[in-house]
């Protein structure tokens, strides 16, 4: 499953969010856990906030990486489709449809 996660730093948790993630060796930072893999992530410096792209195993699994960050920032974690599994579900949508 892929995940879409987005997250916001309260000004005050932003030095010590900082301090730690610059920290971190990139092993660490590529480190999600077990059955959670990193695909991509990306920083809007300038609004404390960002955007990742994983792929677990499970929600559980993707649950254990979020508790690492829950008490520093806000996070939103949502479940997506890549093109061709969403065109799969649009299309019974679409099926079904009586308009």
């Amino acid at each position: 499953m892929k995940f879409l996660v987005t997250w916001n730093i309260s000004q005050d948790k932003w030095i010590s969010v900082l301090k730690t993630f610059t920290s971190m060796s990139p092993a660490e930072r590529a480190d999600a856990g077990e059955g959670v893999e990193i695909i991509g992530r990306w920083h809007d410096v300038s609004a404390r906030t960002g955007v990742a792209i994983f792929e677990a195993r499970d929600l559980m699994a993707m649950q254990r990486y979020s508790m690492r960050w829950n008490p520093y920032m806000d996070l939103t974690i949502a479940p997506v489709l890549g093109d061709e599994e969403a065109v799969t579900v649009y299309r019974q949508l679409v099926g079904s449809s009586k308009t």
